[in-house]
């Protein structure tokens, strides 16, 4: 790999509350929770798996609509679990929001800040 190749290194989800969607992230993941989030509120990290998550605190933030069109999510996380109705039952526990269940390979969510993510059946 040459000095000019990028290299992955997160993902950032902008949001309301970093330490709350951070924590919501970590619990549902098994990661561990941020122990030093910025002093401020405005940044948190989580890490595990090889994988970073971050997460910033932005002003008026407004969650995408998915699926109306008014506010297009620009990505979302699909998150592989092997029991579909457990991993359901864990992220619902955790605060997540149910918003398609009608595939038998993956269901979509919203996050407490509203960006939504699969359950993917490995």
């Amino acid at each position: 790999m040459t000095a000019a190749v990028p290299r992955f290194f997160a993902v950032v989800l902008d949001c309301p509350d970093p330490i709350a969607l951070s924590g919501f992230y970590a619990d549902l993941l098994g990661w561990a929770r941020d122990a030093e989030p910025a002093e401020d509120g405005s940044w948190a990290t989580i890490e595990g798996d090889g994988t970073r998550l971050d997460f910033q605190k932005i002003d008026g933030y407004q969650p995408p609509t998915w699926p109306h069109p008014e506010r297009q999510q620009m990505l979302h996380l699909d998150l592989q679990v092997d029991d579909l109705q457990a991993g359901h039952d864990r992220a619902v526990d955790l605060g997540a929001t149910p918003l398609e269940r009608s595939s038998t390979s993956f269901w979509v969510y919203a996050d407490p800040a509203g960006h939504p993510f699969c359950l993917v059946r490995s």
